[in-house]
């Protein structure tokens, strides 16, 4: 299995504490994915998050594929990181850590993807021609929504 990884690093003028708030409530994943993924979260999640919860929701990641993904958070150190990792969906293996690190005037977030495709050969040339262009659109979209919602960093 061939695991590839990921990484978008991003500084906001944010606290570390209203960066948590914002990244741990899975509602507000759906503001920062793509329109034209069709994000739709399946549960109306209200509690916190915490170790062990299931996430379920509907994305079209590519034009006319729809597909339902189910991650579980597997880590929580409260204001510092969490994990989620797929359990259902359309990678083989994804393991997703989010990290928020306190900087000079704001917080520095990691997010740290690891993760495989499925169908062997298939899934291997498909990575750099589709998928891989893909996830950085999807993670450069959310640079910008989150951005346009916290503001730039002042250099």
């Amino acid at each position: 299995m061939k695991l590839y990884t990921l990484t978008s690093i991003q500084q906001l003028p944010i606290s570390r504490e209203e960066a948590w708030a914002f990244f741990s409530d899975p509602r507000q994943l759906g503001s920062i994915t793509p329109g034209d993924m069709s994000f739709e979260m399946i549960d109306d999640l209200t509690e916190p998050m915490h170790a062990g919860m299931i996430l379920r929701y509907r994305i079209r990641p590519f034009r006319f594929v729809q597909v339902q993904w189910v991650t579980e958070i597997t880590h929580v150190i409260e204001g510092e990181r969490f994990v989620d990792e797929q359990r259902f969906g359309p990678f083989r293996f994804w393991h997703h850590q989010h990290r928020f690190t306190e900087i000079d005037g704001g917080v520095e977030m990691q997010d740290t993807v690891h993760y495989a495709m499925p169908y062997a050969f298939i899934g291997r040339i498909a990575h750099p021609l589709i998928v891989r262009k893909r996830l950085e659109e999807i993670f450069a979209f959310r640079k910008e929504q989150l951005q346009a919602h916290f503001g730039p960093m002042n250099q």
